[in-house]
């Protein structure tokens, strides 16, 4: 790997959830595994200092590095000067790296105040967490808001799915492997599945999500960039820039998504939570058909789906093939499929039909299965590892571009206008049964087709 140069990594929100749960670990990870920059400085901030120290489980040696400065949107003049200060003791080669893992109310605010305090200056990366905007005016407002301080290739929009390792096998097998690009199309696809069912509840997270929702929070977000993932054409190369552009195009390409095809649901009870108005009508399921309007991907639908308090958690992405023109055999009829789990550990099913052993012509269904660590015996990165690691390399490949977001939210108009009632279901279950037929005549895989 290229050396990464000396860095004062600032954390806003480092005292918050998603801080505690991914970004001390992986910086850890990153530092026991000799990813970070031989000397750096991590300085978290916030409105409140934290009771008693940060990076608590952290060796001796790597926690002297880690210090605490209270920081707001008003003022930052103590932090300036700490960042300062640590940036003349790593040298003239150092790098700031200023991560906001703010809500989104305060990222605009947050983004000034570095701006007004001197912070935007010189060799300066800044990682934007989603969601970016509530709208398109939103989303232009912000990109307006980063684009005043930084430059567009300062700027990295994280979506720490694109950072999973199965999501970049989907690239993988596509475009490294002769058996399945040349088949990657409406003539022989019939349908693709992006499935992100959630068992968790709002587990504290009541005023976000009352603020953002769930089509809001996952689908113009995670559910949207791994649908640019399967739909765009092949890059010129695997750089940046090329990746972005096919990603871009497939965008561009994405009909705008309509009332009449998504179902909004809002589990029962969630109303009972605390700090969710007793008469809220925010969504925490959607499921929606999508259509990429080119020669490739012509009617064939993309079927997104995500919820709270559902059945069971997964993350699953299906390509679903059309049946064989002469269809000779007995037994089951069921379509040829590639699944892809979008675990840590990324494993891989391409399913199919086999003659059962035996005196009989009848056909079963089996799996080709690849569990890629075990089968390469390596192990990569956590998401966040993997592109906390990237930003420090400056290496844009999986992250989002400006262009991106704000034609995501120009195709999410309609919905946002005219969203669906949401329709009540029961915890541990699937949603609401309109869900169900929105995905017709495919119907489904989990958990209808898994059985």
């Amino acid at each position: 790997m290229p050396d990464v140069d000396p860095h004062v990594i600032v954390l806003f929100g480092a005292t918050g959830d998603l801080a505690r749960r991914k970004l001390w670990p992986g910086l850890l990870h990153l530092a026991e595994a000799g990813l970070l920059p031989d000397d750096f400085r991590i300085i978290g901030s916030g409105r409140h200092a934290p009771e008693g120290g940060l990076a608590q489980d952290w060796p001796d040696a790597l926690r002297e590095r880690v210090t605490f400065v209270v920081s707001s949107a008003d003022d930052g003049s103590a932090l300036a000067d700490a960042v300062q200060a640590a940036r003349s003791a790593l040298g003239d080669a150092s790098r700031t790296l200023f991560y906001m893992s703010v809500p989104p109310s305060a990222m605009e605010p947050m983004v000034q105040m570095l701006g007004d305090a001197g912070l935007a200056n010189g060799r300066v990366r800044i990682v934007v967490e989603k969601p970016f905007g509530r709208d398109l005016a939103t989303a232009q407002a912000l990109n307006a808001t980063l684009h005043e301080h930084f430059d567009e290739d300062q700027v990295f929009r994280i979506d720490h799915f694109l950072g999973k390792e199965a999501a970049q096998d989907i690239l993988a097998l596509r475009f490294a492997n002769g058996l399945f690009e040349p088949v990657w199309d409406r003539h022989h696809i019939a349908g693709v599945q992006i499935d992100i069912p959630e068992t968790l509840g709002l587990e504290g997270r009541a005023s976000f999500y009352e603020e953002t929702g769930a089509f809001r929070d996952m689908v113009v977000t995670h559910l949207s960039q791994i649908l640019g993932f399967v739909a765009m054409e092949a890059p010129a190369s695997l750089d940046a820039q090329h990746l972005r552009d096919a990603k871009a195009a497939a965008f561009a390409d994405l009909r705008p998504l309509t009332p009449q095809d998504t179902v909004y649901g809002q589990f029962a009870g969630y109303r009972d939570q605390e700090g969710v108005d007793p008469e809220s009508a925010t969504e925490t399921f959607v499921a929606l058909r999508a259509f990429v309007d080119n020669d490739r991907w012509r009617d064939v639908p993309f079927l997104l789906r995500t919820g709270k308090a559902l059945a069971e958690g997964r993350r699953v992405v299906t390509v679903t093939f059309r049946e064989p023109e002469a269809d000779i055999f007995d037994g089951e009829h069921r379509p040829n499929e590639i699944v892809f789990e979008l675990t840590e550990d990324p494993k891989l099913a391409v399913e199919v039909r086999v003659k059962e052993p035996g005196p009989t012509s009848a056909v079963r269904r089996a799996a080709l299965t690849l569990d890629v660590e075990r089968a390469l015996n390596e192990h990569g990165l956590e998401a966040y590892e993997r592109l906390l690691h990237d930003v420090l390399l400056g290496d844009h490949l999986l992250f989002t571009r400006a262009d991106e977001v704000e034609r995501l939210w120009e195709c999410a108009a309609q919905l946002l206008e005219h969203p669906p009632e949401p329709l009540a279901y029961d915890q541990g279950s699937w949603g609401p049964d309109a869900a169900i037929t929105l995905a017709e005549p495919i119907g489904w895989r989990l958990p209808e087709r898994e059985s």
